[in-house]
């Protein structure tokens, strides 16, 4: 019966990596149309042939027909199924990916040589995809993020995991989940209302309690020890074809970050060590890309560093660049190297202070560079000489690595790996000011590490272009 039921109720209710593959098949055909489009109105103005299946095959380069592909890329944040659901996400995404698009095109516009390039045909594959997509992505968003498609949940545990983990599925909008209630052992819980929701019953009531609210989904948020009842009945229920998540788990699908407060001690041995090792492969691959931007951040540095020392020297004298000792991978000091943005008196009595939004401390002239993010041009060096990747967790000062090492759990773990001109935390947090939001950006951090590869690592790079483009660093 419970599976009669559920097949029932839950045929049109969405599991997340079936919402990322409807978005991804989406602007896969949307891309595709817009590039037929942009064929035929290049084919109106062609004095070679008209629109035709020769046209197709013949006038276009092989390269004009990856443009859909090169789309995707550039909106690969917006495949995140939380971000796919907001609106001002998805338009600030879309804008993005647009004025990055415009901006390669106009480059190449200005250094080919003329009737070299499909320019007309580029402009209008630009123009129709950025207005398709975000028609398509908004009625992504008033269909699939209706009532109708949202999986219902249970959560077992009503303890502090439990309760951490219904407020932040509570705290997204839109929802990614109907939230039902909670489960849990403890009798004087049940009946009680936690969090806004109700501890519908014990382990010996869940099968019936899924039955009757047409559960889709249990999320296992107990951090404690189980009992056999409860794990048998979580073992029928999964029989019985209900989805069983973990807490760690959902909260980095849902967040980005790992519950660095609600795992056990032993947690950076039993899983992150594993899960955070690399292949050869992708250090290898990672590297070449680093050198790739590096070298061609350079070219950018040597035209900028004149104009840039200049008004730095204007604006508070000497020096321009500025040095400073940081930790690098595996505990290794180094020395890196930035445009110097704040007072020569920022820290006259010699205590080290970690920076804050608005800091004070910062010149004119160095809050356009932060937020332009130019006062990091001289870490391409860094990159160059191998002290730094051009993605991986903040640098920290050794002063804040070993107080925080103290106050943080698995605050070291960061060192895993080489620091990053950009990074994870770096796009989804602000800067860091106290050991509270320390830890949060450790949670973006440790992330990072367990699941980087080669593709997250190209997402945090254009979307660190989005933000440089944006004037949004701080």
């Amino acid at each position: 019966m419970a599976n009669t039921l559920s097949t029932k109720h839950t045929r049109w209710l969405m599991k997340t990596h079936e919402r990322q593959w409807t978005l991804i098949f989406g602007d896969l055909c949307i891309s595709v149309i817009s590039l037929f489009i942009a064929l035929y109105i290049w084919a109106q103005k062609d004095q070679w042939i008209s629109f035709s299946l020769q046209f197709i095959r013949e006038r276009p380069p092989v390269w004009f027909y990856l443009l859909p592909i090169f789309w995707m890329i550039l909106i690969l944040d917006l495949y995140n199924v939380r971000k796919a659901g907001s609106r001002r996400d998805t338009i600030q995404g879309i804008l993005i990916a647009t004025v990055v698009s415009t901006i390669l095109y106009l480059v190449i516009f200005f250094i080919a040589e003329p009737n070299t390039l499909p320019r007309r045909g580029v402009a209008a594959f630009i123009g129709c995809v950025s207005i398709l997509t975000l028609i398509w992505r908004n009625v992504y968003i008033s269909v699939f993020t209706a009532p109708t498609f949202l999986r219902r949940v249970l959560i077992i545990g009503a303890g502090r995991s439990g309760c951490t983990m219904a407020t932040i599925i509570k705290n997204i909008w839109p929802s990614p989940f109907n939230l039902v209630g909670f489960i849990d052992d403890d009798k004087k819980k049940v009946g009680k209302d936690i969090q806004g929701l109700l501890v519908m019953g014990d382990s010996n009531n869940l099968l019936d309690i899924i039955n009757k609210e047409h559960i889709t989904d249990l999320i296992f948020s107990i951090s404690g020890e189980m009992s056999p009842e409860t794990f048998n009945a979580i073992l029928q229920a999964k029989e019985n074809g209900i989805e069983i998540t973990t807490m760690p788990i959902l909260y980095e699908e849902l967040i980005g970050r790992v519950p660095i407060f609600l795992l056990e001690d032993d947690w950076i041995l039993r899983s992150f060590v594993d899960h955070a090792r690399s292949t050869s492969g992708y250090d290898a691959l990672k590297r070449i890309l680093d050198i790739f931007i590096a070298s061609v951040g350079l070219i950018l540095l040597v035209v900028l560093t004149p104009i840039i020392a200049l008004v730095i020297y204007l604006d508070g004298g000497q020096p321009f660049l500025y040095r400073q000792e940081r930790v690098g991978i595996n505990g290794k000091p180094f020395v890196l190297l930035k445009f110097r943005t704040m007072r020569q008196d920022a820290e006259e009595d010699g205590i080290a202070r970690l920076a804050v939004e608005n800091d004070e401390r910062v010149t004119k002239v160095g809050r356009f560079l932060r937020r332009s993010h130019l006062d990091e041009l001289p870490q391409f060096i860094n990159i160059l000489r191998g002290d730094i990747s051009m993605v991986g967790p903040r640098a920290e000062r050794p002063e804040f690595v070993n107080q925080l090492q103290e106050e943080i759990p698995f605050y070291r773990a960061r060192l895993f790996v080489k620091p990053g001109m950009t990074g994870w935390a770096q796009i989804n947090y602000h800067y860091a000011s106290n050991v509270e939001e320390s830890a949060i950006k450790l949670e973006y951090d440790l992330f990072y590490i367990k699941h980087r590869n080669i593709w997250l690592d190209i997402n945090i790079i254009m979307r660190t272009m989005g933000q440089v483009i944006g004037l949004r660093g701080v």
